[in-house]
């Protein structure tokens, strides 16, 4: 009999969703469809929400599995979560208040990340930059490419404490010499091309491609045999 694939939530907001790339609906999509041209390979459940923060994805993950056939009475078998730029937007001015102090921020995502951790495997993904100068976005919030990296160092400093996979992007996109070019007219959201270049970036994670078994093999060039 064959063996059940593995199953990876992914869980967060809009850039989970795919907000943006017009061309393949995202980077979990582009990831979805790469691993459907290796046999076995995990099946993945993209659980984006537009505008969803750290708060927001606590009140919701547990439930996201109980509520899909093949999931439901189940834990899957990996947890991958991307959330914290919308916690750091200022609202209002950009010396407002934070959505999520960096310090609530802190504490939640230990909170989070131990309750998931106690029932299945969990990774995490940074904050991708921002392009400061058509803030603000939606006429009332200030994001930053300073919030950005506090809210990243607050994520890895987290995941260290609880030993859990983190993939930095803010450091990395930034040195990237087009990175604002794939970022969408509205200032946070990446285009095709910035959900490409995530898409790269986790397909190679060596953490992931071990969880999902396909580390010996050459994610890229997918066999459709």
């Amino acid at each position: 009999m064959q063996e059940n694939p593995k199953k990876l939530i992914i869980i967060g907001d809009s850039s989970v969703y795919g907000w943006g790339d017009r061309d393949e609906g995202g980077w979990c999509e582009r990831i979805r469809k790469n691993w459907m041209g290796f046999h076995h390979s995990p099946v993945v459940y993209p659980l984006g929400i537009r505008g969803d923060g750290l708060e927001k994805v606590a009140k919701r993950w547990e439930n996201e599995w109980n509520s899909r056939g093949e999931l439901r009475r189940q834990v899957p078998d990996g947890l991958l979560l991307s959330v914290g730029i919308n916690d750091s937007a200022r609202v209002g001015r950009p010396d407002g208040r934070p959505q999520l102090s960096s310090e609530a921020f802190r504490f939640g995502l230990l909170q989070l990340l131990k309750q998931i951790k106690s029932q299945t495997k969990v990774m995490m993904m940074g904050i991708t930059p921002v392009d400061e100068a058509v803030m603000p976005f939606a006429g009332c919030l200030w994001y930053s490419n300073e919030a950005g990296s506090i809210y990243e160092a607050q994520i890895e400093e987290t995941c260290l404490e609880l030993d859990i996979p983190f993939l930095p992007l803010h450091q990395a996109m930034l040195s990237e010499p087009n990175w604002l070019s794939w970022i969408e007219p509205d200032g946070i959201h990446l285009n095709s091309d910035g959900h490409y270049w995530i898409s790269q970036k986790v397909l190679n994670w060596p953490y992931l491609l071990k969880w999902a078994e396909l580390d010996q093999l050459d994610t890229l060039t997918p066999s459709n045999a």
